[in-house]
């Protein structure tokens, strides 16, 4: 399983000591050994004290920590560690009748940095982010089999738009355990929605947003809400359940427009209630002055990298800006942002700079977050990516 072995510089093995599970290149003293990239190798200190066991990768992020212990890790790291985020979502209340759609490996919140794992009502979509994870896909894929027994239907591995460099090109989707048709019926908090891992967004839905819907539901009695960026309907199937008067979504993707209908349809809403509109959320918002109660804002990544942040706060603020021009007095707006590199504090300024340039005076309900089965490492801050406020505008 170990390839090879990389020594640290001296001074250098402060974050490894303290948990953080990357290892950057400029750490990086010597690595010996015919290593390739997506190898197991052991991290040692520059006096040769064994520091952990991890995925090699050439690149800023060189090593990706697996384990923290001295001894070499075996195949059953894999088990071990979905056994244990199982049972961390069991403990945490995720796991039920009600809800059968959740995150079961969140990257370094599980211990597993490069790879995620959602699952879906008996199919694990795995999600590979490093070359170290799509080598060992068959053995997470048995681990999977070992560890869920019958409540495994499929495997079904989707890494094509996430996998590093050219290794992407070759690489196909497909299942690597049983098969199961899409789209695929789930529940969250006792809505039902389809989801299609094969030609839906990321694993096919977005899982992280479980908890600001059902708090978005107890929001929406007697409101008009507009659902902007709306995918496959997730805040606007909440927002009729929680009794809202009329529900808008909007979405560039007719796709996207085409699932929400369905999502709709399968929890028994009807078109005196909601209405879709395949448009940019901008235009669609140009003339809607004093027209809802109830705004979303969930937008996809403005900035997928440091380079694109100061583009990406311009976006969030103009984004920001029109909602408090247009949303009623006494109004109340969901707001994120999911982008790693704005920050929570960057992001927090960023809406603050819109209600000064909107003339709104806002106030701030609830901060929000990413749902419990995308958990944060302590030692890994940079876990938390998703960010959220509920605004009162006056």
């Amino acid at each position: 399983m170990i390839k090879g072995q990389v020594v640290l510089k001296k001074g250098k093995d402060f974050s490894i000591q303290r948990f953080h599970p990357w290892i950057f290149s400029g750490a990086i003293a010597k690595l010996e050994g015919a290593v390739l990239d997506g190898d197991w190798v052991t991290v040692v200190s520059a006096s040769g004290k064994v520091l952990g066991h991890g995925h090699y990768q050439n690149g800023s992020i060189s090593i990706r920590v697996l384990s923290f212990l001295e001894a070499a890790p075996t195949a059953q790291l894999y088990a071990e560690k979905i056994s244990a985020a199982w049972t961390l979502r069991e403990k945490a209340g995720i796991v039920s009748k009600e809800t059968t759609a959740f995150r079961l490996i969140h990257g370094e919140g599980d211990g597993l940095p490069g790879l995620i794992i959602d699952f879906y009502e008996g199919v694990a979509v795995v999600q590979a982010h490093s070359f170290g994870m799509h080598n060992d896909r068959t053995i997470i894929s048995e681990a999977l089999q070992k560890i869920l027994g019958q409540k495994l239907l499929a495997v079904y591995y989707k890494s094509k738009a996430t996998l590093p460099g050219k290794v992407k090109e070759a690489q196909q989707d497909g299942y690597l355990f049983g098969m199961t048709g899409v789209p695929h019926v789930v529940v969250e908090h006792s809505n039902k929605f389809l989801v299609d891992w094969e030609e839906g967004q990321k694993t096919g839905f977005f899982l992280d947003q479980r908890e600001n819907r059902k708090l978005l539901g107890e929001f929406a009695e007697g409101k008009k809400v507009l659902n902007t960026f709306c995918y496959s309907g997730g805040f606007s199937v909440y927002a009729l359940k929680g009794g809202a008067e009329l529900v808008h979504s909007v979405d560039a993707s007719e796709k996207a427009i085409d699932l929400t209908r369905k999502n709709i349809e399968l929890n028994g809403y009807d078109a005196e209630t909601h209405a879709s509109y395949a448009i940019d959320t901008f235009e669609f918002l140009k003339d809607k002055k004093d027209v809802y109660d109830l705004i979303i804002l969930d937008p996809p990544a403005f900035a997928k990298h440091r380079d694109a942040r100061h583009q990406a706060v311009k976006g969030y603020q103009r984004l920001n800006t029109e909602a408090m021009k247009v949303i009623k007095k006494g109004g109340i707006l969901f707001t994120f942002s999911c982008s790693q590199v704005v920050d929570r504090q960057l992001f927090y300024d960023t809406v603050v700079s819109a209600a000064i340039q909107a003339g709104r005076d806002v106030k701030v309900l609830y901060q929000l977050t990413q749902s419990p089965d995308h958990p944060v490492s302590m030692f890994h801050p940079e876990g938390e990516y998703l960010k959220g406020l509920v605004l009162y505008v006056a």
